[in-house]
């Protein structure tokens, strides 16, 4: 069995694509899933099963397709996963000095071939700061997300692939929730 955090994009936002979490973690239950345990109401859900990443995923969008009538992206990561996304943190300073202010986006997939140039080529209005590595997307928001032109729609513009984005609070609290149950 593999630990995997599963990130809905777009669940539970303006009243939009509700799912309660204890209905996804019973959703997961339902799927096989072990270890179900849900943080937020933002659609973070951490769980084990057996599978690739891509299959799990996918099994988990179509049952909350066929359930609510909506299939959200779900991008997993694995328990190494997210331990490579803590440690390739390029903004370790704002991660301890304002997590809240730092943002990952985690990318469904490979950015496209130029998706690093139009990354670099973001200027946001309010001190924004973008590095991308790998699959993730690390933003520091030093005036806050909320008022930010550096939205999660340009970012997926600029990479070519869903995107969601968990503060560094949540990313770490997630982290947590996994250690122990495996790679």
């Amino acid at each position: 069995m593999t630990a995997f955090v599963a990130l809905l994009r777009a669940v539970n936002v303006g009243g939009n694509n509700l799912i309660r979490m204890a209905d996804l973690k019973a959703l997961c239950e339902d799927l096989g899933f072990g270890n179900v345990v849900t943080l937020l109401q933002s659609g973070n859900v951490v769980f084990t099963a057996r599978g690739s990443d891509k299959a799990v995923a996918a099994k988990l969008a179509g049952a909350i397709e066929k359930s609510r009538g909506f299939r959200p992206a779900v991008i997993v990561r694995t328990t190494a996963e997210i331990a490579d996304t803590i440690a390739m943190n390029p903004f370790k300073t704002e991660a301890k000095s304002s997590p809240r202010f730092l943002v990952v986006a985690f990318l469904g997939g490979p950015p496209e071939k130029d998706a690093a140039a139009r990354i670099a080529a973001v200027k946001g209005d309010k001190g924004e700061r973008l590095r991308l590595a790998g699959r993730e997307l690390y933003i520091h928001y030093p005036g806050g997300q909320g008022t930010s032109k550096v939205t999660n729609a340009l970012l997926e513009r600029a990479l070519g692939v869903p995107a969601t984005a968990r503060n560094w609070n949540t990313v770490t609290k997630l982290a947590a929730m996994m250690e122990g149950m495996g790679r």
